[in-house]
């Protein structure tokens, strides 16, 4: 007789995204495991409207009040009387912490999504973690926050999924505690792709497009994080949050681009065998290990066509292409609040060459002089951290408006 399997309840922050439609999309697959009980958006009501028709959950959630009134009078319309409507940072942190809530995506991008992350961890939910902010801008106090309240922590970046995947049991129940040299692990190589602009002459940079930059030639993602692909900040990112999440040094780990976006990341033990994570680059494949981890479920992900592949291409990060990169890797080893001054400043930049109002090359200019102006302090609590990301908010705004004028 099968063993009955206990439906989770489900809190997606960032719903409409594209890590959050990738996961409605596996949990539709799985109706008798998991129930989607809070969809969360920032102010796209039309797409939330559609999601609650289909999924009918039970709480809907937009950050922005007013888009919350619009989509509380559509839902009315479309007779969709069953889903409560909630909004602002309260309604947020509501359904990450609801008490029938067993499991948390937290998707939102930016560092709006740093406090309702930090919330379902605090009330000890298993947290998908696909936000970077959390780590980037309050690792210690995130990672302390998960020991703490005994919350599951799983990466949701193919990267660090990747890792996790690779890794020993011990290390992957050690929630970021457990010192890799005990698991006998030597190094860590974390790929990426390179973006759109491996092999694109360093003299064209200044002129490319924000349709350029989001067009990633593998993933398909939103525009903040395709500009992050681009500068390859979002490898920065990525660098910073494994060295919490897999308690590394920053020594320990090695950046590896990889354009085809096969192997998702390795790991390498010190008897010389390399643990590679393979599969097609589609975000379906981590939030389906994540959800039904120690067990396996289908994704709906096609199998890797190995021989159709053919070639797999590796070379070294070229710090002149990718000065974000460098600056990332020096935040980590700088400490303090350098990371946290890092991520704003690159939000504020990108939104700006999204805009138009800088230039793609603008991008690591004005993150290297936010670094270089700011003032770093001891990320000893939460206010702390967003004030830090407030003034580095404020600097980068000015270095924009400077070079916007200019």
């Amino acid at each position: 007789m099968d063993k009955a399997i206990a439906v989770e309840n489900i809190t997606v922050l960032g719903a409409t995204g594209s890590i959050g439609v990738s996961t409605l999309d596996v949990c539709a697959r799985h109706p008798e495991r998991y129930r989607l009980f809070a969809l969360t958006a920032n102010s796209s009501v039309v797409e939330l409207a559609a999601q609650v028709a289909q999924h009918k959950p039970r709480y809907a959630v937009l950050r922005d009040p007013q888009a919350a009134a619009q989509l509380v009078t559509l839902l009315k319309e479309q007779g969709l009387h069953d889903t409560e409507v909630l909004s602002g940072d309260e309604g947020l942190n509501a359904v990450a912490s609801h008490v029938e809530v067993d499991t948390v995506m937290a998707a939102i991008v930016g560092a709006a999504g740093l406090a309702p992350t930090m919330v379902a961890v605090e009330s000890g939910k298993k947290v998908l973690l696909a936000n970077k902010e959390a780590l980037v801008m309050a690792g210690g106090l995130f990672m302390e926050a998960v020991k703490k309240s005994g919350s599951v922590l799983l990466p949701i970046d193919s990267e660090h999924n990747a890792i996790f995947q690779c890794m020993p049991s011990q290390s992957q129940q050690g929630q970021g505690s457990h010192p890799l040299a005990a698991s006998g692990i030597r190094k860590i190589l974390l790929t990426g792709s390179g973006g759109p602009f491996r092999q694109t002459p360093l003299e064209q940079l200044a002129t490319v497009t924000p349709d350029q930059a989001c067009a990633h030639p593998n993933w398909s993602m939103g525009r903040k994080i395709s500009v992050d692909s681009a500068t390859m900040m979002n490898k920065g990112l990525e660098f910073i949050e494994a060295c919490w999440l897999f308690n590394a040094q920053p020594e320990d780990i090695e950046i590896v681009i990889h354009p085809q976006s096969i192997i998702h990341s390795m790991v390498e033990y010190v008897d010389g065998s390399v643990l590679a994570q393979l599969g097609n680059p589609d975000m379906r494949t981590p939030i389906a290990h994540a959800l039904a981890w120690p067990e396996r479920i289908a994704s709906g992900v096609a199998s890797l066509d190995i021989i159709t592949t053919a070639t797999l291409d590796f070379e070294a990060p070229d710090y002149q292409r990718f000065p974000c990169l460098e600056l990332a890797v020096q935040a980590v080893k700088t400490g303090k609040t350098a990371m946290v001054v890092l991520n704003a400043a690159n939000e504020v930049a990108v939104e700006a060459f999204l805009n138009q109002q800088i230039r793609f090359t603008d991008i690591p200019v004005i993150i290297r002089s936010v670094l270089a102006s700011a003032q770093l302090v001891e990320p000893s609590t939460l206010a702390v951290v967003q004030l830090a990301d407030q003034q580095a908010r404020d600097l980068a705004q000015q270095q924009v408006a400077n070079r916007a004028c200019a």
